[in-house]
């Protein structure tokens, strides 16, 4: 009898989290389990706002994604271009691979709503390359402005647009908080030069966190030099910088060299070109994480659309939610190999913290709202528990945050 192939297609914190717990839980020679990916590594992308600012290096952010897999799953580093869902077939640029059973944990891509300009003018936040990028643009204005003759110099060169109030643009702005005044000090730039604004199209920052945290991470902010530009979408990017509207008639352009979009995200495109039923790019899948019409293909991550019933909404696309449901993927594919059950997807919602840079934050974890350094403390333990359900502990040592005071 053929050992039932089983493919799944991206390292994020959902397909490689179902890698690790297939290798950990199948037995020997029971199925041919292969993990395709486009890069040879794994990155935190929930520190990529670190790398962004330049307090974290990029190096810091990922590890090799055959250093956490045994002989049980075979690598292939790939960028995977389409799916074929109903011949069960997966297009890639290195040929076509069939499957029995499908993983899709592709991840998620920046969202820019249309608005003129972003795609070209705006840095993303996305990946280890885009972080890169952003932080040596930062330090190059900085550079550019310190070059400049004393009577010449443009000072918007050192103003920072950052678009988005959510947990990105939040984060980052909190690492950006610590990075400008080491920046103001090696290129002697005085710090009132410097301006950090963000701008948020809907009403409040972080509308998943109560009133009294908003404030709290607001009030941190501002008084770190972050200005605030709350219900004013941005409508235009430029070269310059960024146009918002502040009213039905009323517009302001704001100069800036530097624009960066931290507003949305949205699923993979390829989930959305396939013949996967989809909207957005995200799939609405049954209790046990399969596709409705096709039983032998799971989603993890950004691409699942799944209601939490008791909240009215959906689950949020975190990288918590993402683990956990690669868990039950990892249960799901044994159990059917094995002939048995599929079991629903029950999350354990431990809670939520929002960083404010490396010494700060604020959270709701196991119902009780947190501040400070107890969140910043809490929020470095999320993140090293991550590297500690893929790697062990040997990860965690070679990658974890320690610095917890």
């Amino acid at each position: 009898m053929n050992r039932p192939k089983i493919l799944i297609l991206g390292a994020g914190y959902g397909g490689l989290t179902t890698a690790v717990n297939l290798q950990k839980k199948i037995g020997s020679n029971v199925a041919d389990i292969t993990i395709i990916n486009k890069n040879s590594y794994h990155y935190e992308s929930t520190w990529l706002h670190e790398a962004s600012a330049g307090t974290l290096s990029p190096e810091k952010v990922r590890y090799d994604i055959q250093s956490v897999l045994n002989n049980k799953v075979n690598f292939v580093q790939a960028a995977v271009e389409s799916i074929d869902a109903t011949n069960k077939k997966v297009i890639t640029d290195a040929g076509e691979m069939s499957y029995d059973y499908l993983v899709v944990g592709l991840g998620f891509e920046g969202e820019t709503f249309g608005i003129e300009g972003l795609d070209k003018f705006a840095f993303g936040i996305s990946d280890v390359n885009e972080a890169r990028k952003l932080r040596d643009h930062i330090n190059s204005q900085f550079a550019e402005w310190a070059s400049q003759a004393p009577a010449e110099k443009d000072d918007t060169l050192l103003t920072i647009v950052v678009g988005g109030a959510g947990f990105t643009g939040i984060e980052f702005l909190g690492e950006l908080a610590n990075r400008i005044p080491e920046l103001c000090k090696e290129y002697d730039a005085p710090q009132e030069k410097v301006r950090v604004i963000c701008v948020e199209a809907a009403p409040t920052v972080l509308p998943m966190f109560s009133r009294e945290l908003v404030e709290y991470a607001v009030g941190y902010l501002t008084k770190k030099g972050i200005e605030f530009s709350i219900g004013t979408p941005v409508v235009q990017a430029t070269p310059e910088g960024v146009k918002i509207k502040k009213g039905e008639e009323e517009f302001e352009f704001i100069k800036a060299g530097t624009v960066v979009w931290a507003a949305g995200v949205r699923g993979s495109r390829i989930v959305e070109e396939s013949d996967i039923p989809s909207k957005r790019a995200r799939v609405a899948v049954d209790k046990d994480l399969r596709v409705p019409g096709f039983p032998e293909v799971f989603i993890v991550g950004d691409c699942a659309f799944l209601m939490n019933e008791e909240a009215g909404r959906p689950y949020p696309t975190t990288a918590q939610i993402a683990m956990q449901q690669a868990i039950t993927v990892a249960e799901n594919l044994i159990a059917l190999i094995e002939g048995k059950d599929t079991k629903e997807f029950v999350p354990a919602l431990k809670g939520t913290v929002c960083s404010l840079g490396d010494s700060d934050a604020i959270g709701e974890v196991f119902g009780k709202e947190i501040t400070g350094k107890p969140a910043s403390f809490m929020k470095k333990v999320i993140d090293n528990r991550a590297l500690y359900m893929v790697g062990g502990a040997g990860l965690v040592l070679k990658k974890g945050k320690f610095n917890v005071l």
